[in-house]
């Protein structure tokens, strides 16, 4: 099998809600997402998705995927794509770093492994290791009794699991958690994600604040150092999010204990491949992920539900179906959210098909 020809679309994923919002003020209403699709002699396609949360987020944007497309897809034709490793050497090769850019066509090139074998890559991943992926949902900042209503209507519709957008004042953000945490049951998950948000002296402020509560921290500050500070002093369970962007830096997290839980996502640190080896590694030292993407639609979607329902449920501490936070489906057979929780497509590869009618025309090309 060979690459004979690549192709990206850009579309347009509004949100239900109208927005998203979190730390520093940031915030999306529409979010710009790019589709890749890769072309083979066999006559099959792979398909991936990379939908960078704005701009302002991770050192990653909406256009830069279609610009770094530009620089590697030709150094891609005539490659098997099912030599995911020759692909991502010949990609690194082609483009210094940018992992995000790479992402969506890993994925493509795993979705062409699957159908090859004719298997769904939740095997090629590990093999079936829960019935179901339990979802957490995230909730917008905005007021404390404005988050606390959100989570009890997505509470009724089945979630146990809810990652709260902090990191805004420290103040506003103690009430927040605490508002929400008041309304759940014991048996569910909070997560306080102040997305960098906070200063150190903010965190440890607000860990301290809340040291009587049942919720996880996750990446308080803006630096790995920073968070280790707060690590360091506080008792609840930590996640570092932001901070792991890459195998080596995982690495150093286990060996300085500055997490208890991760949050892994595919494009941050370069697509499927790479996204299985830190899933491993995390195993091997008993830290728990949540499996997730930066956004996206169906097609991001999928990969996540494959990836998390390979992981064992002792390992994942939650993931995320994007699709249904937005208004416009882009692909068939996608993971639907049923009572809290999402399954993997059956189908061959990824198990999704592009909705061409909703993607339209290619805005790249390459042959």
């Amino acid at each position: 099998m060979k690459i004979t020809g690549i192709r990206a679309y850009q579309v347009d994923l509004p949100l239900k809600e109208g927005r998203y919002a979190w730390s520093n003020g940031n915030f999306v209403e529409v979010f710009d997402s790019t589709v890749v699709a890769i072309e083979t002699d066999s006559g099959l396609a792979g398909y991936g998705e990379c939908c960078p949360l704005g701009p302002a987020y991770l050192p990653a944007y909406a256009a830069g995927v279609r610009a770094g497309l530009q620089e590697i897809a030709r150094a891609l034709i005539g490659l098997d794509p099912t030599d995911i490793g020759t692909v991502n050497r010949a990609m690194d090769a082609a483009l210094n770093g940018h992992p995000y850019v790479k992402a969506p066509l890993d994925m493509a090139c795993w979705d062409l492994l699957g159908k090859a074998a004719g298997m769904p890559l939740v095997k090629l991943l590990g093999g079936m290791a829960q019935e179901e992926v339990r979802l957490y949902r995230a909730i917008s900042q905005e007021a404390p009794e404005t988050m606390a209503k959100k989570i009890a209507g997505y509470k009724a519709e089945g979630y146990t699991k809810f990652q709260l957008k902090v990191g805004g004042d420290a103040d506003e953000d103690i009430s927040r958690i605490r508002a929400c945490r008041d309304i759940l049951d014991a048996s569910d998950v909070l997560v306080a994600d102040a997305n960098t948000g906070w200063t150190r002296h903010e965190a440890a402020r607000v860990v301290d604040a809340v040291a009587d509560l049942d919720v996880y921290i996750e990446q308080p500050c803006r630096t790995y150092d920073e968070c280790l500070s707060i690590r360091r002093r506080t008792t609840k369970p930590f996640v570092m999010d932001e901070s792991i962007a890459g195998l080596e830096v995982l690495v150093r997290g286990l060996a300085e204990d500055a997490m208890d839980a991760v949050n892994l996502k595919i494009s941050k640190v370069g697509g499927l491949t790479k996204a299985r080896a830190m899933r491993d590694v995390c195993m091997a030292h008993g830290v728990a992920m949540t499996i997730e993407d930066t956004w996206g639609g169906d097609i991001t979607t999928a990969p996540i539900a494959h990836l998390a329902q390979s992981t064992p449920s002792d390992f994942l501490l939650s993931a995320t179906d994007f699709n249904s936070y937005g208004t416009r489906k882009i692909a068939r057979h996608a993971p639907g959210r049923v009572n809290g929780a999402m399954k993997a497509p059956e189908g061959p590869g990824l198990g999704v098909e592009p909705d061409f009618s909703v993607l339209g025309h290619p805005v790249l090309s390459f042959s």
